[in-house]
């Protein structure tokens, strides 16, 4: 039978039963129907044989921060092959229609999406842009280092609904400061307080929340569920404050739990102040996870429109074997204040592969790591060091919600 790629024109319920089969995941009703609040069916590409569903890809419309401000970026999402029809070129097929769509709308020159096997994506051009930190603190641990004015923040419970458009607002504040945070609209807000597939709710309680406050302000909140299972835990969603002294406020409450042996984070930010607060610096055991992959999808639109810590004058050579029209030479200009990237014919400076540039993109890791591993080749001496300077961010890339 003949694979047809398309545009998916059926209903939810005929997507989640190919879903169901492709993750294999004891999902319940009410994170799938969290998924289907999010899902943009207008922009789902499917295969099909014979009538019948045998592989998806779906992209959300996210507003991303990037180095200088926000940018669309295209997020990839359900990505599923039926087992039945795996190693027949069905996922390539879905990947190069889905990019090739989102380079002729011109709307969004980059796509990002969270990886369920890593290794499957560097071959369609997406490059591993951030990290986050797993932890897991004994309560016997938990002490932090003194923190000047912790005691003047408040920390009370509150009701999370009657309190999620104050607490989203500061968090979307928040997110302009940290490349790789994409903005919550009205969707993604309901979708953070919601049971979705990336959460284990098995044997949670419901999602609480606190708030950190300063003379009335809010300055801070956290999303967090307790768990009773092998032992008891806190098990922390997120927290977001202004400054450090609601961070840690709000983190002293968090590993202080009555009656639970610990508290959990499965994604924290690889340079969050608590890794530096807990007194036991072994205390977290902190395991490194994967985050957001990203994949240019318009190398030139991609990289006049993000600043750059220093001046920059650089030719990159660009190899991208699945979207031709990005492999080439581009001359980038600029620094703090904007850039401009054209296309070129004189001799590259640098020679990188796509999903190396999609690494690189968000300040992490850096252009210099990439060349002392053989991943990047300098063509003009003192062109590494100049545009890893050039690349590099004050704070790491971080995906707080993944999707």
């Amino acid at each position: 039978m003949t694979i047809e790629i398309g545009r998916f024109a059926g209903e939810w319920e005929e997507l989640l039963e190919l879903l169901d089969m492709a993750f294999s995941a004891p999902w319940t009703d009410e994170q799938y129907e969290s998924e289907r609040r999010i899902w943009e069916p207008e922009r789902s590409v499917v295969a099909s044989e014979d009538g019948q569903l045998v592989g998806h890809t779906g992209t959300f419309s996210h507003l991303m921060t990037v180095p200088g401000g926000q940018l669309p970026v295209a997020g990839v999402t359900m990505v599923g092959v039926r087992a039945t029809h795996r190693r027949r070129g069905i996922l390539r097929d879905l990947m190069r229609r889905q990019l090739t769509d989102i380079h002729e709308a011109g709307r969004e020159p980059l796509a990002a999406l969270t990886a369920s096997e890593p290794v499957i994506y560097p071959r369609f051009g997406y490059g591993l842009a951030s990290d986050h930190q797993e932890i897991v603190v004994p309560k016997a641990s938990r002490t932090l280092r003194p923190v000047a004015g912790i005691d003047d923040v408040r920390i009370r419970y509150v009701d999370v609904r009657e309190h999620l458009a104050r607490c989203a607002e500061l968090r979307n504040r928040l997110a302009l400061e940290r490349p790789g945070v994409c903005r919550h609209d009205e969707r993604w807000q309901e979708y953070t307080i919601s049971a979705t597939v990336t959460s284990n709710i098995a044997s949670a309680s419901k999602l609480r929340c606190v708030v950190a406050e300063r003379d009335g302000e809010l300055t801070g909140f956290a999303y967090y569920r307790t768990k009773r299972a092998e032992k008891g835990y806190v098990d922390v969603q997120r927290v977001h404050a202004v400054d450090i002294t609601s961070h840690a406020a709000l983190w002293r409450y968090l590993l202080e739990p009555d009656l639970l042996s610990e508290t959990r984070c499965e994604m924290l930010a690889s340079d969050d102040p608590l890794l530096d607060l807990l007194l036991d610096p072994r205390a977290p055991g902190p395991i490194t996870r994967d985050g957001l992959w990203i994949r240019p999808v318009d190398v030139r639109r991609a990289l006049a429109e993000r600043t750059y810590a220093r001046d920059v004058d650089v030719v990159l050579e660009v190899v991208d074997d699945f979207l031709p029209w990005n492999a080439g030479r581009w001359h980038l200009t600029g620094g703090p204040d904007g850039a401009s990237c054209e296309s070129v014919t004189r001799d590259a400076d640098l020679t990188l592969d796509v999903r190396d540039l999609g690494a690189i993109y968000l300040g992490r890791p850096s252009v210099k790591r990439l060349g002392r591993a053989g991943l990047v080749a300098e063509h003009t001496p003192g062109a590494l060091d100049a545009t890893a300077e050039a690349f590099s961010t004050s704070r790491l890339p971080f995906l707080d919600t993944g999707f």
